[in-house]
């Protein structure tokens, strides 16, 4: 059962994923393989004795002093789950590219994160920050901090030192969190974080575009396009209550 609602506005959820996400870490302690995720507090403790005898039977996913990533981060009421270097998964099954749609007609496939293309298995692991209460107002440099006991984050993140080979004016749109064109994926994600909705469709010429959409109504709600790598249009509508929409 989960505890109780995170309670993060829709700004503290892509804050948190823009400074986690990709981020990398120098662990502190060794860390275990698997697929139960590791329990880790808020206040830095830990079942030590636990971690140390999953790693004994499971094997280690990474060691002290080695380098892991944050290759996924989950809301999950009040905990926050991490993927560590992929996460522990054994390959691609033959049904991981199908799932089920409206009467039966076939749905895209949905990438597993976990696997990679070819169906290489990870050898990564699963931490989960308990909090026990709502997290709301929680931000990435307070996680980050959290951590310290079993990682070190570089005090420049990946992040910062990607941005800062960005366009003053990507800079500032990322700052700003707004999406414009000649943006790659990254950096719209970077900028809004995952999209809540995302669909492909072919235009008149014969143009294969792919759209994202963030927001619902009632509020704004953004539309970006991508021809190719890059964004090619983006439109924002405001929706009322009723669903009714104005362009703007």
């Amino acid at each position: 059962m989960l505890g109780p609602s995170d309670k993060l506005t829709d700004d503290e959820k892509i804050e948190l994923l823009r400074g986690l996400m990709a981020e990398f870490a120098t662990l502190r302690v060794p860390l275990a393989r698997s697929k139960k995720p590791l329990e880790f507090f808020p206040d830095g403790t830990f079942n030590q004795q636990y971690w140390e005898n999953t790693a004994r039977s499971m094997g280690p996913a990474a060691r002290a002093g080695d380098q892991i990533k944050i290759t996924k981060v989950t809301f999950q009421g009040d905990r926050l789950l991490f993927d560590i270097n992929g996460g522990l998964s054994s390959g691609r099954h033959w049904y991981d590219g199908i799932s089920g749609g409206i009467g039966g007609a076939p749905q895209s496939q949905v990438d597993n994160p976990n696997v990679s293309a070819s169906g290489t298995p990870t050898y990564g692991t699963y931490i989960v920050v308990i909090f026990r209460k709502p997290m709301e107002g929680l931000t990435s440099a307070a996680v980050k901090t959290m951590l310290a006991p079993i990682m070190n984050f570089d005090q420049r993140s990946a992040t910062q030192l990607y941005s800062e080979t960005l366009s003053p004016e990507m800079q500032q749109a990322i700052t700003e969190k707004r999406a414009m064109v000649g943006m790659t994926r990254d950096q719209v994600k970077m900028a809004l974080g995952p999209p809540d909705q995302h669909g492909r469709e072919t235009t008149k010429d014969g143009l294969e575009t792919e759209y994202w959409i963030y927001g619902k109504p009632p509020g704004k709600i953004s539309f970006v396009t991508f021809a190719g790598s890059k964004v090619v249009k983006v439109k924002d509508e405001y929706a009322g209550l009723g669903g009714d929409v104005v362009q703007r």
